[in-house]
């Protein structure tokens, strides 16, 4: 008998629209030619999935790498607001010192306290679990 669990889609797609814009009117500029490559790469082949289970993030060339954490391996979540605070990168400290960047996160703040609100919940199921123990 397996139990599968729903998982909840709260975000599925590319980077902010807005980031993309930005450098390519920065590309007009030779000093903004390389940002303007950079947003042209991240939004064609940038995918970020936040889900009630995991955080999935599919980038590189053609988009073939894939990483994918669950909640519990989160540590800390970083972030910096760009673009006026219409987006953001968001930096996943996971717990063996490993991170994981997300470049240009469209509505990074309410994606922050959604992934705070899940690493909270998971500690607080974990503790609970934990403190039952033998005692009777």
């Amino acid at each position: 008998m397996t139990t599968t669990m729903q998982e909840d889609t709260f975000y599925e797609g590319g980077p902010a629209k807005g980031d993309l814009i930005f450098n390519l009117l920065l590309g007009l500029t030779l000093i903004g030619i390389p940002f303007a490559v950079g947003a042209i790469v991240r939004a064609l082949w940038l995918r970020f999935q936040i889900t009630s289970r995991r955080i999935s993030v599919s980038g590189g060339w053609m988009g073939k790498d894939r990483s994918q954490v669950v909640y519990s391996q989160i540590r800390e979540v970083r972030c910096v607001p760009r673009g006026f605070g219409a987006w953001g990168d968001m930096v996943l400290v996971l717990s063996d010192g490993a991170r994981l960047e997300m470049r240009s996160v469209p509505n990074f703040r309410a994606a922050e306290t959604y992934i705070l609100e899940r690493i909270e919940a998971k500690r607080a199921s974990s503790t609970a679990v934990d403190t039952k123990g033998f005692a009777a």
